[in-house]
């Protein structure tokens, strides 16, 4: 594992090494034919092609800002520095992003752009560059880092990410993330598999985040600010669809009963959930989480023995 905090954020000694721009050739080398995610979906990239995500040969930015509504150990008091990207190697139905994930929209940059957003955040003031649904774009993120390190960048980079990512392009970032904030977000293929179109999730998920920890470990806070290691965030859905205890399972037993967990009460519904009005089981998502449901999960991972996040205390 590359670099300490008190070094600064690890790409910067990367960088210093020219390791960064031998990652930057390794990663691009994914794009054709496109293995960047698990989909493998084999198209050529390089050529502008575009993959199961809507990514293509340029990365594709919706929007970009300081953002003070993400977890307490990232905002600070200055802000998260969030970049969403457009296109997902997902396809959750319930998506409160859909516009961007789905619909896609966003605009193609440069890398060299890119790394000017990077920066401009930097100016802002922001603890850290947000990276929102990164999975398709690491070979181009990688790139821009590249750019934005040789050009001042030393803040914190996040990785937030629904957690359908190859171990082999995480590899990729090793000692070039900081944070990594993962969704995990089912305990069954099948729910999976309806719900976010993502064959074998669990275990793709499992391997991601076991991956994520061994890199960064557990999240480390100074002065109230995530300086390094995972965030681990977890999505309650109406009627135990998405198997909280088990997800809290197997983080407590295969990642760190120390991990830094937000289970989040927020659902609601939108994107294309009306679909399944007619699905005895899944017609549950068509109202929003009740204050028992949340309880419950809540419950789960203290029996798990998880004892750090939302709400279960912010250390």
């Amino acid at each position: 594992m590359a670099g300490t905090y008190e070094s600064g954020p690890s790409y910067l000694s990367l960088h210093r090494s020219g390791e960064l721009e031998r990652r930057v050739k390794h990663a691009g080398e994914l794009l054709s034919p496109c293995r960047v995610c698990p989909r493998q979906c084999g198209v050529d990239r390089s050529a502008g092609k575009t993959g199961y995500c809507g990514g293509g040969f340029l990365p594709k930015v919706s929007s970009f800002g300081p953002h003070f509504g993400e977890e307490p150990p990232l905002v600070g008091s200055s802000g998260s520095g969030t970049i969403f990207f457009a296109g997902c190697s997902l396809r959750c139905a319930f998506c409160q992003n859909y516009e961007i994930s789905q619909e896609r929209y966003g605009r193609e940059v440069s890398c060299e752009e890119l790394a000017r957003i990077m920066l401009w955040l930097q100016d802002r003031g922001c603890h850290n560059i947000n990276l929102v649904s990164p999975t398709h774009f690491v070979p181009q993120i990688v790139r821009s880092v590249s750019i934005a390190a040789g050009q001042g960048l030393a803040i914190p980079l996040v990785y937030n990410t629904g957690s359908y990512d190859s171990v082999e392009t995480l590899r990729i970032l090793d000692g070039i993330v900081d944070i990594y904030m993962p969704d995990a977000k089912y305990a069954d293929d099948e729910i999976a598999l309806v719900l976010s179109e993502a064959p074998r999730y669990v275990e793709i998920m499992e391997a991601a985040i076991v991956e994520m920890q061994r890199q960064v470990g557990d999240l480390v806070i100074e002065r109230g600010i995530a300086r390094r290691g995972l965030i681990i965030r977890h999505l309650v859905l109406p009627g135990g669809l998405a198997g909280s205890g088990r997800v809290f399972a197997f983080i407590a037993e295969r990642v760190s009963r120390d991990a830094y967990i937000n289970i989040m009460d927020q659902y609601r519904p939108c994107g294309r959930v009306g679909d399944f009005l007619a699905d005895p089981r899944l017609k549950v998502l068509n109202r929003r989480l009740t204050v028992k449901e949340y309880k419950e999960a809540v419950e789960a991972a203290q029996r798990a023995g998880l004892h750090r996040g939302i709400p279960l205390g912010n250390r």
